[in-house]
């Protein structure tokens, strides 16, 4: 199935969640002066119009971008990302999406190697890093992130952020990202590995972190942010989660630190909240 755009959804909460951590990831490993991979298996488009027909059809830009770059007294390091966030974007109707903030944060040693499955995101991706001069640092395939993960590992440089953000419309999405995770944690034990997730009514979604745990029993971060409560429909995403694996050490007390002002930000009704769970 190639149905899902996030161009609809881009900007919304749960972009807000994944790449605050994202942002933090990057920002630890460039501290060390070794060079690393960048791996994303869901690139989507890259970059994204807010004001264009899709994300304008239910604008949930929002009440999570929006509400972000209004924000006044954030605490650091939120603040830090909302000042990256402007200063990357070529203009201010436009939203990035993980590569292309992954391209502005790493350096010129460090590579990268983005796959997008669907055709007309893949070309959107294409032009985009042809317009961030990504050039022979980078890679950009149309092809399956979850295979084409595997055999990339393990990276020549020994170090590497992976994130992997299925659009999860299928229900062996939750099976997959588990099964991916092992097969890379086989080749490439060290890895820091990023996996996004909604939070929904479903069965799936709610078992998927207990899951994850049983990967790295010791080392791993594990938060959500809910926004609101679940719909008494049951359909809906009332927040999203994000599981690493190797996380770095500086995360959980980071996340600890800006957590309560980003769900307070983005909350939309009294039961919003934040899960921050970890093993170190």
């Amino acid at each position: 199935m190639l149905s899902y755009r996030h161009a609809f959804h881009a900007g919304n909460h749960a972009d807000m969640l994944k790449h605050f951590v994202l942002y933090l990831t990057l920002d630890y490993f460039n501290r060390k002066d070794k060079p690393y991979w960048y791996i994303d298996t869901h690139s989507g488009a890259g970059l994204y119009d807010l004001s264009g027909g899709e994300a304008q059809k239910v604008g949930e830009y929002k009440r999570g971008f929006s509400l972000l770059i209004q924000a006044e007294s954030l605490p650091e390091p939120l603040n830090s990302f909302k000042g990256r966030l402007k200063s990357i974007l070529p203009q201010s109707n436009l939203y990035c999406g993980s590569p292309w903030l992954a391209q502005a944060m790493t350096r010129p040693s460090d590579k990268l190697r983005l796959f997008e499955l669907h055709p007309t995101d893949y070309q959107h991706l294409q032009h985009n890093m042809q317009e961030a001069r990504l050039g022979k640092r980078g890679l950009i395939s149309q092809s399956d992130g979850y295979q084409g993960l595997i055999a990339l590992l393990p990276p020549p440089t020994r170090r590497a952020v992976v994130l992997i953000d299925p659009p999860y419309e299928e229900k062996q999405d939750y099976a997959r990202v588990i099964n991916t995770l092992k097969a890379a944690q086989k080749r490439f034990a060290s890895g820091c590995y990023l996996l996004w997730y909604p939070c929904l009514s479903r069965e799936e979604s709610r078992k998927l972190p207990e899951q994850l745990k049983k990967l790295s029993p010791e080392h791993y971060l594990h938060t959500e942010l809910h926004v609101h409560a679940p719909r008494s429909d049951g359909f809906g995403m009332h927040g999203s989660g994000m599981f690493i694996l190797n996380p770095p050490y500086i995360l959980a007390q980071q996340l600890q630190d800006t957590l309560p002002a980003l769900t307070k930000l983005l909350a939309q009704d009294d039961q919003a909240r934040f899960v921050l769970d970890y093993r170190e």
